[in-house]
């Protein structure tokens, strides 16, 4: 693959991809932000830049063939709310007409399903970062005590059946009860009202789908999170192993150990669920 395309939401995740795909060699990258959501600093990463409003879908098609681009990965997260406040394109228009669910996984499978049309293969969004994906166990900050352990075993559980409705991907857990169950609002707005409920010392588990389609909305743990659970009285951060991209791993790992918040990679024989 000497050409590769990225859609990029915001975060830090565009970025980190676009560095990871160079240094695997990537000879020509084509990115499609997004007005209001894709940083700035993207596009000096990419050899050809295009900004686009969310629900352009059209135009993304029309983007990649002019690039001749043939493989691509969405990186990033679209804020939840631009999903409701979208001003389509007509081929934006007449996807989300003939949808009967519209929630991220519907969309996003609509938008894959466009762009195979296209002749643009959408990639796992784990492509060229594999090694952000944590193996079980401790991996920074303060070890579990045992009710922490079982707060995150009881919030895996609770994720795990949520996120198989697709209601959500994560929960708040305190001293064996659910505080807050992410729904449409997202992890961080869930994380905020579950500490406030929690006032501090709140574990957060974040799980992916149990049939996650890995092309897009992969759980991710990054900086953002860390600052985010500080803020909200959050002391624990579980996420699910080789099924979450924890980005900037190294200072996210620094964060954890000077702020006291415990990370922590979650299994089902880890937690002998």
């Amino acid at each position: 693959m000497e050409a590769l395309g990225i859609i990029a939401g915001n975060g830090r995740y565009p970025v980190l991809l676009a560095e990871a795909a160079r240094a695997r060699g990537m000879k020509r990258i084509a990115i499609a932000g997004f007005s209001g959501e894709t940083a700035a600093e993207v596009e000096k990463l990419a050899d050809d830049f295009t900004r686009l409003r969310v629900g352009q879908l059209g135009g993304l098609c029309r983007y990649f063939r002019e690039q001749g681009i043939k493989q691509a990965i969405m990186a990033g997260q679209i804020a939840p709310g631009n999903l409701f406040d979208l001003i389509p394109d007509l081929q934006g228009a007449m996807l989300l007409a003939r949808l009967k669910e519209r929630n991220a996984e519907s969309i996003f499978a609509a938008i894959a399903e466009e762009l195979e049309k296209s002749g643009v293969k959408l990639l796992p969004a784990t492509t060229f970062l594999e090694e952000a994906l944590p193996e079980p166990g401790h991996i920074a900050g303060p070890k579990l005590s045992e009710r922490q352990r079982d707060d995150v075993a009881l919030g895996f559980r609770v994720a795990k059946e949520i996120s198989r409705m697709d209601i959500g991907q994560s929960v708040v857990v305190k001293k064996g009860t659910v505080v807050a169950v992410e729904a449409f609002e997202g992890t961080d707005a869930a994380m905020e009202r579950g500490g406030r409920l929690a006032k501090g010392d709140a574990v957060l588990v974040k799980v992916s789908k149990p049939k996650q389609d890995f092309r897009f909305d992969v759980p991710v743990i990054g900086t953002r999170t860390l600052e985010r659970a500080r803020e909200y009285g959050v002391k624990v951060i579980a996420c699910e192993a080789r099924r979450t991209l924890l980005l900037d791993r190294k200072l996210v790992m620094e964060q954890a150990g000077k702020w006291g918040t415990s990370l922590f990679a979650a299994d089902e024989s880890l937690l002998n669920l």
